[in-house]
C-alpha cells in the first residue's frame, strides 16, 4: 500500500530501494511462484477433498490474494531499471509466469467470458455468498482474482521488455523465441480479453473494474491496451530484438495482422506507432530470412522448477495438513487471524515504524491531523488539507477502496 500510495503522488518510492538493499526481489518472486504452484497443485486438491465444509473461507481467500498482493508490489516497483537487474537470473522465472499469465489470458475465452459477466452482474458480494455454498463462491473470487492478476502480468511484463538491454542475454531469447511473445501480444490485440459487449453496451477493464463506455470512448486506449502496444513496439522495433527474433513465414503473417488496427485514432493516441507501421509495409514486402542453424546455449529458469521436483508427489498429503492446521479453523483460532488481520492494517503501527514526526504533505511543517478518509496524508491545519485536496484526491481514493476491499472480505468471513 505504501509503494502505490508513493508512487501514485510521485514521491520517493523508499519500499522498492529497500527490496534492492536488502536483496528481497529474489523472496518476493519465490513468493510469487509458491503461490502460483499452491493454486494450482494443491487448492485444487482441497476443492476436491469430500466432505470439507469450512466455516469460512476467509483464510483461503487471504493466501489466493496473496498472489495478486505480490505481483502488484513488483508491477509498482519493477517499472525502473534498477529493480529488473536486481532481480538478476530470477527474471528469467517471472518471464516464465508472465508467459503463462498471457496464456491464460488468450485460451481461457470461455472461462473470462464468465468472469466478465459475473463481474458485471455481481455487485454485491455477501448477497452473493448467500445464495452459493462456501467453496462455489470461493472458485468465483479465484476466477476473478486470477484475470486480475493476469492483467497485472501484461503490465509487468512490459517493465521487463523496456529493460531487456540490462537483463540476461536468455531473458531475451525467452521472450522472442521459447515463448514467441509478439505472438501472443498480437493475439490479445485481435481479441482482447479486457474488452467485452453484453446487450448492445460495450464494456472495458479499466483500474480493476469493469465500466461501461460509450460509442465516443469505445476508441480511447485503457492503460492495459497501451502497455500491450508499447510491448510490441519494443519487440519489434529494438535492433537488439529484430537480430534475435527469429522471423518465418508464419510469424511474419501473423506480426502482419497488426496493420489493420493501426488507424488514425490510434496513432493520433501513440505517435511512436507510425514508425511500427512503417516497418510492418516494409516487412509485408520481404521474404523472411533463412533459419539459422548454430549452437544455442542458454540459461533456464529453476525455481519453480525446484518447487515442483522437491513436493512431487506430495500435493494430496500437504492439502489434508493444510485443511486440518490452517483452513478449517475453530472459532478461537479465526478470532485470533481476524485480530491478526487488523493489526496488521492498523495505521497507528504502521507510524510506529517512522523515525521522524510527520509533516504537513502541503507546507511541510510539523503536521497533527491527517485526512479521515484514508488515513495516510498528513497536514497541519485544515486551511493546507484543502488546498492540497486536488492533488491527493487520486492517492485518497486508491487508499480508501483498499480498505475498503480488506473490510468488505472481512465482513464475507463473519457473514460466512
Amino acid at each position: 500500500m505504501q509503494a502505490i500510495v508513493n508512487a501514485s503522488n510521485q514521491e520517493d518510492e523508499f519500499v522498492k530501494d529497500f527490496l534492492i538493499s536488502c536483496d528481497k526481489l529474489s523472496v518476493l518472486i519465490y513468493d510469487l511462484l509458491a503461490t502460483e504452484v499452491w493454486k494450482e497443485k494443491i487448492f485444487s486438491e482441497i476443492l476436491n477433498i469430500d466432505g470439507f465444509e469450512p466455516k469460512t473461507t476467509f483464510p483461503l481467500y487471504m493466501v489466493l490474494y496473496h498472489e495478486a498482493t505480490v505481483i502488484n508490489l513488483l508491477e509498482t516497483t519493477m517499472f525502473y531499471r534498477e529493480v529488473c537487474e536486481a532481480t538478476e537470473d530470477n527474471v528469467l522465472d517471472l518471464v516464465d509466469y508472465c508467459y503463462r499469465k498471457l496464456t491464460q489470458l488468450v485460451a481461457r475465452n470461455e472461462e473470462t467470458e464468465e468472469v466478465k459477466d459475473e463481474a458485471i452482474e455481481v455487485t454485491d458480494s455477501v448477497s452473493a455468498m448467500a445464495h452459493a455454498s462456501n467453496i462455489e463462491e470461493l472458485e468465483k473470487q479465484d476466477r476473478r482474482l486470477n484475470f486480475e492478476i493476469c492483467i497485472k502480468a501484461v503490465s509487468l511484463l512490459r517493465y521487463i521488455i523496456d529493460h531487456l538491454e540490462s537483463l540476461p542475454l536468455s531473458a531475451m531469447t525467452r521472450l522472442l523465441n521459447t515463448h514467441d511473445i509478439p505472438q501472443l501480444l498480437v493475439e490479445l490485440i485481435e481479441c482482447p480479453p479486457w474488452s467485452h459487449r453484453k446487450n448492445g453496451k460495450q464494456y472495458k477493464y479499466i483500474d480493476g473494474k469493469w465500466v461501461y463506455v460509450d460509442f465516443a470512448d469505445s476508441l480511447k486506449l485503457t492503460k492495459i491496451e497501451g502497455q500491450v502496444w508499447l510491448s510490441i513496439f519494443q519487440l519489434l522495433m529494438s535492433q537488439s530484438c529484430q537480430q534475435k527474433y527469429e522471423l518465418d513465414t508464419y510469424r511474419k503473417n501473423t506480426i502482419l495482422k497488426l496493420r489493420a488496427f493501426l488507424t488514425e485514432p490510434m496513432l493520433d493516441q501513440i505517435p511512436a506507432l507510425g514508425e511500427l507501421q512503417r516497418y510492418l509495409e516494409h516487412l509485408s514486402m520481404m521474404d523472411p530470412p533463412a533459419p539459422r542453424r548454430e549452437v544455442i546455449l542458454e540459461q533456464v529458469p529453476e525455481v519453480r522448477d525446484t518447487i515442483l521436483r522437491s513436493n512431487a508427489g506430495k500435493w494430496r498429503k500437504i492439502a489434508k495438513k493444510q485443511i486440518k492446521s490452517f483452513f478449517d479453523p475453530s472459532t478461537s483460532d479465526l478470532k485470533m487471524q481476524a485480530k491478526r488481520w487488523a493489526d496488521t492494517y492498523n495505521f497507528d503501527v504502521i507510524e510506529g515504524l517512522l523515525s521522524d514526526p510527520p509533516k504537513c504533505a502541503r507546507c511541510g511543517e510539523d503536521a497533527s491531523k491527517r485526512c479521515s478518509r484514508c488515513q495516510n496524508e498528513w497536514y497541519c491545519g485544515r486551511e493546507c488539507q484543502v488546498s492540497h485536496w486536488s492533488k491527493h484526491k487520486q492517492a485518497c481514493d486508491l487508499m480508501f477502496n483498499s480498505i475498503n476491499k480488506l473490510k468488505e472480505q472481512q465482513t464475507l468471513a463473519v457473514a460466512t
